[in-house]
């Protein structure tokens, strides 16, 4: 069966494989520091937000282990950025591809989703360093880590499908999209406890949990960090607050790629 599926998709395996590396390599061409700042990135954005928030505001002594808690949700919160924003233009910015040759066209995005997925690789060991210069007690909750980092992806694929499709007829869906992610990013409880707001208003925080990328942050700080980050179980939420995260997410993935394969014979007539 593995054999079958392989020699039926190899052309677009191949085709895959080729979009991962040019997008990868294109990325930090010209680069004095090449594929450094895929390290740099995130700990340069940490550093900066660990002296404002932690240090100078006080934001998260009463959760332990906060700082490396606060760069898990910085690293995935970035992932699901990448995967979004390389997702706007990811049809329009290979027009001329789609243009001279005949392929599946979500081929694009999901190359430029795993271009995401590698740098959270990157990303992931500057958070392993701190997680030892933290000395933070890794517990067998850790193995649960990355079934939150495939819901992150899943639900930003199917995202990126989307604004992929709506970008070739609507290229103000860029900025647009600009706004609501900074908007998502102070309300996604990534630079502060959401026992800050748990606490004086739980319903605000249930509701704020109802974000995929919120739920899968929380429940990763809680499984690799410390359980004193609260989750939506820890919180004590109905079944419906823990259920509509994955539900949303599954939702906007079917409805992501329904979208994009209903619109994308007519690509090559728009891009």
């Amino acid at each position: 069966m593995i054999s079958t599926i392989t020699s039926r998709y190899r052309y677009s395996l191949i085709l895959l494989r080729e979009l991962v590396v040019t997008e990868f390599k294109l990325r930090y061409q010209g680069s004095v520091l090449g594929y450094l700042w895929s390290l740099l990135k995130p700990l340069f954005t940490f550093i900066i937000l660990y002296f404002v928030f932690v240090h100078f505001l006080k934001i998260g002594g009463d959760v332990p282990g906060w700082p490396v808690a606060m760069l898990l949700g910085i690293v995935l919160w970035n992932f699901f950025s990448e995967i979004t924003n390389n997702g706007v233009g990811a049809i329009v910015g290979r027009g001329d591809l789609i243009r001279k040759l005949n392929f599946p066209k979500y081929i694009i995005v999901i190359a430029s989703s795993i271009s995401a997925l590698i740098n959270l690789v990157f990303n992931l060991a500057v958070l392993v360093v701190f997680l030892f210069v933290a000395n933070i007690d890794i517990g067998w909750t850790a193995l649960l880590t990355p079934l939150y980092m495939i819901e992150i992806f899943i639900f930003g694929l199917g995202i990126a499908f989307i604004l992929s499709t709506l970008y070739v007829r609507f290229r103000d869906i860029n900025y647009i999209w600009e706004i609501i992610m900074q908007a998502l990013f102070y309300g996604s409880a990534i630079i502060y406890p959401l026992s800050i707001i748990a606490t004086p208003n739980p319903m605000l925080a249930q509701i704020i949990l109802l974000n995929p990328v919120t739920q899968s942050i929380q429940s990763a700080r809680a499984a690799l960090v410390d359980p004193a980050n609260a989750t939506a179980v820890s919180l004590g939420s109905p079944w419906w607050v823990i259920v509509t995260p994955f539900i949303l997410t599954i939702v906007v993935f079917i409805f992501g790629a329904w979208l994009f394969k209903r619109n994308s014979p007519h690509f090559a007539e728009n891009v």
